[in-house]
């Protein structure tokens, strides 16, 4: 795939870095690193960050923030992979992998998280079908139940969780 574009289903489409997201033949954006964006970022596919984004995030597939980039704003996404820095809050319709040596700070709503051990996530995670519904990208045009109406049978309330960093300590004799 080319970094200004390409032609869907030409020989260098491959599916997304978790092989599962974005559809083969979605286009790339990417902020390389050393590179600085003051401004909010809006694509209908994947966007990569190695180096810096201060401002919003939306990409409808994918947002990756490699190892040494940096978001200082909010994602809005289907899946976000973190393996840098985010200074916001964090919405993917599907998923959120935090990946070891990665840092979020800033509140998170998705159906499925993954934090890997060494990552550090502080604030609150919303996660399953309800977290997805209310957020702002629901894949479904579902509409989220209004203020104090009572949560749709076998739908169940969310509750907030606050997230604190886990420090594990190195294992003996390895």
């Amino acid at each position: 795939m080319s970094v200004f574009g390409s032609k869907p289903g030409s020989a260098g489409d491959k599916p997304s870095a978790s092989g599962r997201g974005a559809p083969a033949g979605t286009s790339l954006s990417i902020v390389g690193a050393g590179m600085h964006v003051r401004g909010d970022m809006d694509t209908d596919g994947v966007v990569k960050i190695e180096g810096t984004v201060e401002g919003t995030v939306r990409a409808r597939a994918q947002v990756l923030v490699a190892k040494g980039g940096l978001v200082h704003g909010d994602i809005e996404t289907a899946e976000a992979v973190i393996g840098g820095a985010v200074d916001g809050s964090i919405l993917a319709r599907e998923r959120v992998d935090v990946q070891a040596g990665a840092t979020v700070e800033g509140d998170v709503t998705t159906r499925r998280i993954a934090v890997a051990d060494g990552a550090k996530l502080n604030g609150q995670v919303r996660m399953g079908e309800a977290a997805a519904v209310e957020g702002k990208l629901a894949a479904a045009p579902a509409k989220a139940p209004e203020a104090g109406a009572a949560p749709a049978a076998g739908g169940g309330a969310h509750s907030r969780v606050g997230v604190r960093p886990i420090e594990a300590a190195p294992a003996a004799g390895r």
